[in-house]
């Protein structure tokens, strides 16, 4: 069984280098100009732009890992930073619960947008290229079965002009046969040599039906294959860059409201460092209700009423929840800050002024609405519990000095204003 086994790999070993060497000779046959090749152009230019297609998949795929790495090494430096951060943070400093719980939500966002590409965008390329090689490598077999069949042609066109000569020598036996051999043996002499004859003919006909059959079989699956290959390029270009900004729009809106909420935990320290003059207590103070919404699936979050100039509200995270309804902040003012009305230029109440930096739509009828470039007069509340974060009461200086009344007084958002 081992002989028969190697006696058939022989065989094959040697079958297959007698089709390389034939199709090395027809190639240098055709370079040379003594055979002719079948070309077929428009095949040609699929094969162009299916070697483009794989190239640019393939930078693609390229890119994205390497935006993948940057990603990661991204996260790995804001780790870093936070946990520096934390440990020069004391911890009897206001805000250290919230700016920990900031930390995480940064840490999880970065998880969450790494594996989302590679969800989204590098599974969906990874894919998309896994058809090349495969398409690749039948292309390089159709482009061999295309020289078997132009070599076979090639042969059986030469055995036809020899079978024609050979006929001619047949009818004219060589006088040595013929001085020879008896005359009932050169008609077994003749009969011989035109049955080898048909012999090779018939078997190079064949020959020439088989690869002729193969080539066209490959060739037919790839000219169908090859025009929808390449359409398809733009759906997964579309999908990966749509895709991708996508990810990155809500990584960084996320974010935003993560820097946002250290950002207000960061001015309500401040305020809490300022030295004691005449300070006001604002102990227990109780806020407007919060937008509950989802940040994500991997965490909830909570928006409060503070927008900022673009628009958007104020994310506030689970640990600033638990501390929202009782937030023990002392508010410093200066001691002459308070006024109860005795100057007669400034309405009872009033504290300082503030200019407008961006224009605000009020959305509720005790809002006040303004325009760029507005001064207000910020003034105390009646009731301090009353006094939202991040919220001033004030009027407009032009009516206080057009009419001396404060019943035009509103609520308005603070990083809105730049003070004086």
């Amino acid at each position: 069984m081992a002989e028969t086994g190697k006696g058939v790999t022989a065989g094959k070993l040697a079958i297959n280098v007698q089709k390389r060497l034939n199709r090395a000779q027809e190639k240098v046959l055709q370079k040379l100009g003594k055979a002719d090749e079948t070309r077929d152009e428009a095949f040609e230019e699929m094969v162009v732009n299916f070697n483009k297609q794989m190239a640019e998949g393939t930078k693609l795929q390229k890119d994205l890992k390497t935006y993948l790495e940057a990603v990661k090494m991204m996260h790995d430096a804001s780790r870093r930073l936070q946990d520096c951060l934390a440990d020069m943070y004391e911890p009897d400093w206001f805000g250290k619960e919230e700016l920990d719980a900031a930390a995480e939500d940064t840490d999880t966002l970065w998880l969450d947008f790494h594996q989302s590409i590679t969800d989204k965008s590098m599974i969906c390329m990874d894919s998309y290229l896994a058809q090349f090689p495969e398409i690749k490598a039948r292309i390089a077999k159709r482009n061999r079965k295309m020289v078997d069949f132009d070599s076979a042609r090639h042969h059986f066109a030469s055995l036809q002009k020899g079978k024609k000569k050979d006929e001619a020598k047949i009818a004219k036996p060589a006088a040595l046969l013929e001085m020879a051999a008896p005359s009932w043996a050169q008609g077994l002499i003749s009969a011989h040599q035109v049955a080898q004859t048909n012999l090779f003919y018939n078997q190079a006909e064949e020959d020439l039906g088989r690869a002729q059959k193969i080539f066209e079989e490959l060739n037919v699956e790839l000219q169908d294959e090859l025009p929808v290959l390449w359409d398809s390029r733009v759906g997964v270009y579309v999908n990966t860059f749509q895709s991708l900004a996508g990810h990155q729009e809500k990584f960084h809106k996320e974010m935003s409201k993560v820097g946002q909420s250290v950002h207000v935990l960061q001015r309500a320290g401040t305020i809490t460092q300022a030295t004691p003059r005449a300070t006001l207590s604002l102990v227990g103070m109780t806020r407007r209700r919060l937008l509950v919404g989802r940040a994500g699936a991997m965490m909830g979050s909570v928006l409060s009423r503070t927008p900022s100039p673009t628009g958007m509200r104020i994310r506030v995270t689970r640990a600033m929840r638990r501390r929202s309804r009782h937030l023990d902040i002392l508010l410093v003012l200066p001691q002459s800050a308070v006024t109860n009305g005795s100057d007669s230029e400034l309405p009872p109440g009033f504290l300082y002024k503030v200019k407008a930096i961006h224009d605000y739509t009020a959305t509720d009828g005790d809002e006040l609405e303004l325009k760029t470039g507005d001064v207000v007069l910020v003034l105390a509340f009646d009731n301090p519990d009353e006094q939202d974060d991040g919220w001033l009461m004030g009027l407009k200086e032009s009516q206080w000095l057009e009419k001396k009344e404060i019943s035009a007084k509103g609520v308005f958002p603070e990083n809105f204003t730049q003070r004086f």
